[in-house]
């Protein structure tokens, strides 16, 4: 602004009657009158934030826009008034100053109220970016409040139905134990041990809604120790789980329910071996698990199997915890048996971490 003044200068005293002393004079006006506008600019900043012309009405907006007119008018004066009283001391008067109110009437003013609206403009746009800035950040912040609520709701449903299958699922055990107390003392006091263990685990892992892998099989491993003992010889395991599969996050406690309903539906109407096959296999980004037993089809493939609490309470977490992001279906299995299948997203704790750092970075770039 200063050049730009400066340049002006070199020209315009002249056609007022000055002559400049030196070289230097019109650089001099021009950091003067570019210092006037720089400490006017703070308090006209302020003004534009004050006399915002968004949201008001016809006549408020038409009284704003006169009354910043008329404040324009008054502070280009005054700065024409102060830039003339420094070109007096800096030039040789050719002819006597005019005086202030031949300055107002010949309208020599207009160079300042030009600067003035655009520090008018400057201050306007400084206003609206910082108010959308606002909106902005306010709006960010409303939606990671909402998808904190949310997931806490979330949370608290998970909640509830881990302490609904829990009860059901040692009231099943503990009926599966009552069966063998006389016929078999010390296989019951092994039951007992697992059964230990079983709560032990689940209470330890109450709050989690995702575990490994590896370790829900382990969990798995001791239910279907008591269902053995139980058995007697009559329930044969056989798993098909690779290594690679071990780290992936699986719901807690989403395989138990699948067996459970398998032993009771399936296993325990066979005169003979019963057999369920555990599988987990990775489908591309999908993890598919997998129970299957040997006992006896649905009648009719067009009847929705009966689902009892575990079943419900599992078709449910999955809903809660991955909405419309995976299956799960009760089918007749290709020769013979029953077939539970879930299928849902292939994701490990590594990659949860990852995607925080990505999300964290991704929120940062839109602060920034």
């Amino acid at each position: 602004m200063a050049l730009l003044t400066a340049a002006n200068s070199m020209i315009d005293p002249m056609g007022r009657g000055l002559l400049p002393i030196s070289s230097t004079s019109p650089i001099a006006i021009a950091a003067a009158e570019s210092l006037a506008w720089a400490l006017l600019t703070p308090p006209l900043f302020w003004l534009t934030s004050r006399l915002s012309l968004e949201r008001v009405s016809w006549s408020g907006w038409l009284w704003r826009v006169l009354l910043l007119l008329l404040v324009g008018m008054a502070i280009s004066i005054l700065v024409d008034i102060f830039t003339g009283w420094t070109r007096i001391k800096l030039y040789v008067p050719a002819r006597p100053d005019p005086g202030p109110l031949a300055r107002v009437t010949r309208f020599w003013f207009i160079n300042e109220f030009i600067v003035y609206l655009a520090i008018l403009a400057a201050g306007f746009a400084r206003h609206y970016f910082l108010r959308y800035r606002a909106r902005r950040e306010e709006a960010i912040r409303l939606q990671a409040h909402a998808a904190q609520l949310q997931a806490q709701l979330a949370d608290a449903r998970l909640a509830a139905l881990r302490n609904q299958l829990d009860p059901h699922f040692l009231f099943n055990t503990l009926h599966a134990i009552s069966a063998l107390v006389e016929r078999d003392p010390r296989g019951v006091r092994r039951m007992i041990a697992r059964l230990s263990e079983l709560l032990r685990t689940t209470l330890e892992g109450a709050k989690e809604q995702e575990v490994p892998l590896s370790q829900e099989l382990a969990f798995l491993d001791r239910y279907l120790e008591i269902m053995q003992i139980r058995f007697q010889g009559r329930l044969e395991i056989v798993r098909h789980v690779d290594d690679d599969l071990l780290d992936a996050l699986v719901p807690n406690l989403i395989l138990q329910p699948l067996v459970e309903n398998a032993i009771k539906h399936g296993i325990e109407k066979l005169d003979g071996v019963g057999r369920i096959e555990i599988r987990a296999q990775r489908d591309g980004e999908r993890l598919v698990l997998s129970v299957r037993d040997n006992g006896p089809q649905l009648l009719s493939s067009f009847t929705p199997p009966r689902e009892g609490v575990g079943l419900r309470n599992t078709r449910a977490r999955l809903a809660q915890l991955y909405g419309t992001n995976h299956s799960f279906t009760l089918r007749n299995a290709e020769g013979g048996g029953l077939l539970a299948e879930v299928t849902l997203p292939y994701h490990t704790r590594a990659d949860l971490r990852t995607t925080g750092v990505t999300t964290v970075e991704s929120w940062t770039a839109v602060e920034s």
